[in-house]
């Protein structure tokens, strides 16, 4: 059989191409240090080495996941040593404040500022932020600042109720955050208390303000509880002469407990055992303008029964029938006939809160007024009034109310609440038997709640701990698990730099000896012969 040249020429090429692909190939490894470089050199051990990359990537996540958690922890712990040791050091000061027979007015005022400045490090303390800026005690809401308010104000809780979790391994969460509703906020009461607040729709400005207020009568107050009180500015026209006043109502039946009350900046006031202060300028709520419809120009005609007709009125989604049965000449008959309780009529003006007189109907509350169902010959009396297409009152306006301010019931008291409540009575204290006493209540009240406190911050510190030790066991997995999988991933993926180096001299040497044969082979042409 005949071979070529040409046929010559490519065998060696192809061989030269696939020792050279060879070497190069045994050189990467080398230089690498990993046997399998693309899926094709080992196609059953790159999948493997696949699945154990990814492990080992999940496991440097879970790893980091497990930082972020002990941080976010150990934050969170310090916070809670910090307030349990401020409530430590407030105990110490109510129970030098039970001294009630000696201490005197200007000693309670040195006191009342030491919990006052105590209060605004717990309120710091409480807003405390993390690496990245999360408010720790926030829950889900921790962009924003979950404690707010001041003594004058009350305080009020922003965040809500939730744990951020953190996964730290492929079955396994652990929370790294608390809410500090639960630490701070749903501490027991030792007795039934309240807690005040601002309508968020009040439009005074700067906002009228409600301090955190006291039960200073719980015998009395645990007579109302558990009902609301809300309080609301009426019209100043409201009282004589007219000046700023409110209304005190019942939250949920809206049972007035006292009506058009002066308001005076700063003065206590007491509600069924309750104590509290209103202070700035709040903003007044308007008058109803009355609803009218007027008869305006009007003759008579006689309705004298059986020809007595009749005609509905409407307020505020009530119907009521009216009937006139007499001769009307006059305005004054008119009034006379509407008003007459014979027929039914007075009673139907009473029953709709509306009046008739000689120029016409009038809503005192401004609910509008509609007239319909009735006849030509009524429409002679009625004069402006068009009974039979039906007219309805275009003026008026309702009552609106003014700012509002909330006095609720609860068998809780947060933490804040309860050293406010505290500086408050020291503060307030002016030596007389009275008020002697209400600060013993205060005092002991205070040292029982602020137990509560602590206590409450307890457990949650106690839940820390088995946190931390469900992150160490479970970084410990984490290690033995990671060095194993990196054995595992050295046998499938690493070069064996011995067998590695044996091989590339003898693929070197292939190389070599193929080109030294193509040199030879190449001469045996004709033409090298002519």
């Amino acid at each position: 059989m005949r071979i070529s040249s040409l046929q010559v020429f490519n065998i060696a090429t192809n061989s030269m191409a696939d020792a050279t692909e060879a070497v190069t190939k045994t050189q990467n490894q080398l230089s690498t240090g990993q046997r399998v470089i693309r899926p094709s050199d080992d196609p059953v051990a790159a999948t493997k080495i696949m699945q154990l990359t990814e492990e080992l990537a999940n496991i440097g996540q879970f790893r980091s996941n497990i930082n972020i958690a002990k941080n976010n922890l150990e934050l969170e712990e310090t916070a809670l040593t910090s307030v349990n040791n401020l409530i430590q050091r407030i105990q110490e000061v109510g129970v030098q404040a039970g001294n009630t027979a000696t201490l005197t007015p200007n000693e309670y005022g040195a006191l009342a500022s030491e919990v006052e400045a105590r209060l605004d490090e717990l309120r710091n303390i409480l807003n405390t932020r993390n690496a990245n800026g999360d408010f720790i005690f926030g829950g889900y809401k921790s962009s924003g600042e979950p404690f707010s308010g001041s003594i004058d104000t009350g305080f009020s809780y922003n965040g809500d109720e939730g744990q951020q979790f953190i996964k730290i391994a492929n079955n396994t969460t652990v929370a790294a955050s608390d809410s500090g509703k639960a630490a701070f906020v749903d501490v027991d009461s030792v007795n039934n208390t309240i807690r005040t607040s601002v309508s968020p729709t009040n439009l005074s400005s700067p906002p009228v303000k409600i301090s955190v207020g006291e039960v200073f009568d719980q015998a009395q107050y645990d007579s109302f509880y558990p009902q609301d009180m809300m309080i609301t500015f009426n019209a100043d026209t409201d009282i004589t002469p007219p000046g700023k006043n409110y209304t005190v109502s019942e939250r949920s039946s809206g049972r007035v407990i006292e009506e058009d009350v002066p308001y005076v900046s700063g003065n206590p006031i007491e509600l069924n055992g309750v104590r509290i202060r209103i202070s700035g300028g709040p903003v007044s709520g308007i008058a109803a303008v009355p609803a009218t419809l007027e008869y305006g120009g009007n003759t008579g005609f006689d309705f004298t029964p059986p020809l007595d007709e009749a005609f509905e009125v409407t307020v505020g989604g009530r119907t009521k029938t009216f009937v006139l049965d007499r001769n009307i000449t006059t305005p004054q008959d008119l009034e006379a006939a509407l008003n007459d309780p014979g027929n039914g009529n007075l009673d139907s003006l009473r029953s709709l809160g509306i009046t008739a007189d000689t120029i016409g109907f009038s809503m005192p509350d401004g609910i509008e007024i509609r007239i319909n169902s009735g006849s030509a010959n009524i429409n002679t009396v009625m004069g402006d009034i068009d009974t039979v297409v039906g007219v309805t009152s275009d003026n008026g306006e309702l009552t609106r109310a003014g700012d509002r301010l909330f006095i609720d019931s609860t068998n809780k008291q947060d933490v804040l609440t309860t050293l406010a409540r505290f500086a408050e009575s020291m503060r307030n204290y002016d030596g007389s038997q009275d008020m002697r006493e209400s600060l013993q209540d205060t005092i002991a009240s205070t040292l029982s709640n602020l137990a509560n406190a602590q206590t409450s911050v307890l457990e949650i510190m106690s839940t820390l701990g088995a946190r931390f030790n469900t992150l160490e066991s479970t970084n410990s997995f984490h290690l033995d698990t990671d060095l194993v999988t990196q054995g595992i991933l050295s046998d499938l993926r690493d070069v064996d730099y011995a067998e590695a180096a044996t091989r590339l001299s003898s693929q070197i040497l292939i190389l070599q000896a193929a080109q030294s044969s193509f040199i030879r082979v190449s001469q045996l042409s004709l033409i090298n012969l002519l």
